[in-house]
């Protein structure tokens, strides 16, 4: 079958950093689906492994988590699934990734695709709902329905979990949504997918926060650039508030200033579940169910913003490139082997 992949890793302007490889034709374990991928999409989790993890054995390293496609073959402990099933989901970091024609991946971590959606639209959903959803609702453990008069602020709303994040929150939340965004299309782009307020995050956040008449805010997710922004996320949280991050802090964080306002710090990493194979795993799969009809429901959208077809290493490498350069808004996916 088809793949991309690589033999060592690196940076992307090597000549072999990724290619078009002919892979054998895994076969389904006992959990497993094998899907045959319609489409995938690109994340930042795909650019830092690219750079950083080098095959092991005799097979290529292949990259990829976020995939949708078509149920081909099951596992004899499969339930709940049948053949030619329309599936989405975002994977396992330890197994081989969905940049290939046919794909495994466990059926408890797996959803059932939005049925109103393109498959480049559902692609764009399954790594970025998951983290957003775990983030906000079992990590900073806001309150579905609830939390009337408290304040949520997204830090790089405008990216792929953060586009999400913004929407379950003013969808299936009573919070007060204030996102961070530095460019003008970037900020108009958070605000149509729901936040209230909308700041700069290359400026302090305490001088705007009280220009919209916050002088503190009760729950902060940090999604990138941590470290960088990290003084005023500690200025900026409540007493007993919680924050919660998902990108890798170059820096250490000085977490003591927290101790005298009683505020938690959660991490977020979305591939625990499945990595651990932790007694809840398959709450995955209900949360890419209850998103499916949410987004079938008309209250969540994908966030899409570029498809690039067919799929090759080329194409892959134009949209690594992009995200490398920070500068992406939303998602980016790949369809059409």
């Amino acid at each position: 079958m088809k793949a991309i992949g690589y033999w060592k890793a690196g940076v992307l302007d090597r000549a072999d950093a990724l290619l078009d490889l002919e892979v054998p034709l895994p076969e389904p374990g006992a959990l497993d689906l094998r899907v045959k991928v319609a489409a995938f999409a690109v994340n930042p989790v795909d650019i830092k492994i690219r750079q950083s993890r080098n095959p092991t054995g005799s097979a290529p390293e292949i990259l990829g988590w976020d995939a949708v496609g078509l149920v081909d073959a099951m596992g004899g402990s499969v339930e709940g699934f049948e053949l030619g099933d329309r599936v989405y989901y975002a994977g396992a970091i330890d197994r081989p990734g969905s940049n290939a024609e046919y794909h495994l991946v466990d059926a408890r971590i797996v959803g059932h695709a939005p049925r109103s959606v393109s498959d480049a639209q559902a692609a764009a959903l399954p790594l970025t709902a998951i983290t957003a959803w775990e983030l906000l609702f079992d990590r900073l453990q806001v309150t579905q329905g609830g939390e009337h008069g408290k304040v949520l602020l997204v830090v790089g709303a405008a990216g792929g979990v953060g586009s999400i994040l913004v929407q379950l929150a003013r969808q299936l939340t009573a919070l007060t949504i204030v996102g961070t965004a530095s460019r003008p299309e970037s900020q108009a782009w958070v605000r149509e997918l729901g936040a209230h307020y909308v700041i700069d995050h290359r400026q302090a956040f305490a001088g705007q926060l009280s220009a919209i008449g916050f002088s503190e805010v009760d729950f902060i997710a940090s999604l990138t650039s941590t470290d960088q922004h990290w003084k005023s996320i500690v200025q900026a949280i409540r007493p007993q508030g919680r924050i919660s991050l998902i990108d890798d802090p170059v820096q250490p964080l000085d977490i003591m200033p927290l101790k005298r306002k009683c505020a938690s710090l959660h991490w977020e990493f979305m591939f625990a579940r499945s990595l651990h194979q932790t007694p809840d795993i398959a709450r995955q799969g209900e949360i890419l169910n209850r998103v499916a009809a949410l987004v079938d429901g008309g209250r969540v959208r994908s966030t899409l913003t570029r498809s690039l077809r067919p799929i090759s290493a080329a194409r892959l490498r134009e949209a690594h490139r992009v995200l490398e350069s920070s500068q992406a808004i939303g998602k980016i996916v790949l369809e059409g082997f």
